[in-house]
């Protein structure tokens, strides 16, 4: 994924922006998160939860947010981009990153903040709101994904019909269990079949978020960093991302009352809008706004620019 949009995204983001703090938090089992902030030290704390697992936070995503109104907080989750040990799996599970999320609201004194979550930091951000509510004072969702056995199946397989010539890349020589299959492959002993098998999870990745794309974007991360993202994605989908079936679903109304804005792209081939549909129905009162060419990308221009709206119509709330 780049680290920075592309012109056009760029149109609808705010300025570029430089983190006024930098560090990192010791959450205990040895890991020790990385997490920034920019903005207004003094404004409403807005904290950036990305996706993936196993991604990172990047300098763009500071743009979705008015730097002279939020706090802008954003963090890498255990085991991602500037966290440490990287690409660990021991002391990893969604448990533990909602405990790190609340751990790091603490550390900053912040009594209440905006939560800003896309496609798995969605389902981290429902995570974290369904504990913490009283902590919460509305959520920004995007690309919305409840970690169910069905998405699952969707991207793993279904979504084949609209990409075959990746699925087929993607599917290999792998008989039944895809997940099982990468998980062998990425921990081989020999660097270079763990390399292949990491780089063809992420082209598959990203040509189902772009069908309409002829090849995957080469991207600037370096072998050991696509390998311990890869490790970690592929250790959530094994386990079933740690959650109960239909748990998040099921526990909706705890946040009944919370002001929720969802952009969701009617074109997402990852997170279908299926999903961001059913979180709207369990909701009090959402705003559900889906984009008609909207794909997955939150850097795609119809997202950015509806992501961008999104934050401006929360401001105004907390402002009233």
């Amino acid at each position: 994924m780049a680290t920075d949009p592309n012109p056009a995204a760029g149109e609808a983001l705010y300025p570029q922006l430089e983190p006024y703090r930098r560090d990192w938090l010791d959450v205990g089992g040895g890991h020790r998160v990385y997490f920034e902030e920019s903005g207004n030290p003094h404004g409403c704390p807005a904290l950036f939860i990305h996706g993936g697992p196993g991604s990172q936070s990047r300098p763009a995503h500071r743009r979705f947010f008015d730097p002279a109104f939020f706090r802008i907080v954003l963090f890498d989750q255990r085991g991602c981009g500037q966290s440490s040990p990287r690409g660990a799996l021991a002391g990893n599970t969604t448990a533990h990153l909602i405990a790190d999320m609340e751990a790091l609201r603490r550390h900053l004194g912040v009594g209440r903040w905006l939560l800003f979550g896309g496609s798995w930091g969605s389902t981290l951000a429902l995570g974290y709101a369904i504990v913490h509510a009283d902590r919460v004072a509305g959520m920004i969702l995007r690309g919305v994904f409840l970690a169910s056995r069905e998405e699952v199946d969707w991207f793993l397989s279904g979504v084949r019909n609209f990409v075959p010539e990746a699925w087929a890349q993607f599917a290999g020589d792998a008989k039944a269990n895809i997940v099982e299959y990468y998980r062998r492959l990425v921990d081989s002993p020999e660097d270079s079949v763990a390399a292949a098998a990491a780089r063809r999870w992420n082209d598959y990745e990203s040509r189902v978020m772009d069908p309409a794309s002829a090849s995957s974007p080469a991207g600037t991360a370096s072998t050991p960093e696509i390998i311990g993202g890869v490790k970690i994605q592929l250790h959530y989908l094994a386990n079933d991302f740690f959650l109960r079936p239909h748990e998040l679903l099921d526990n909706l109304w705890r946040i009944k009352g919370l002001p929720v804005i969802i952009v969701q792209g009617r074109m997402d081939m990852v997170c279908p809008p299926a999903t961001a549909f059913a979180v709207a129905q369990g909701l009090e009162n959402p705003q559900l706004c889906m984009v008609a060419n909207g794909g997955h990308s939150a850097l795609q221009p119809q997202i950015a620019a509806e992501l961008c709206a999104a934050t401006r119509r929360i401001q105004s709330l907390i402002e009233r």
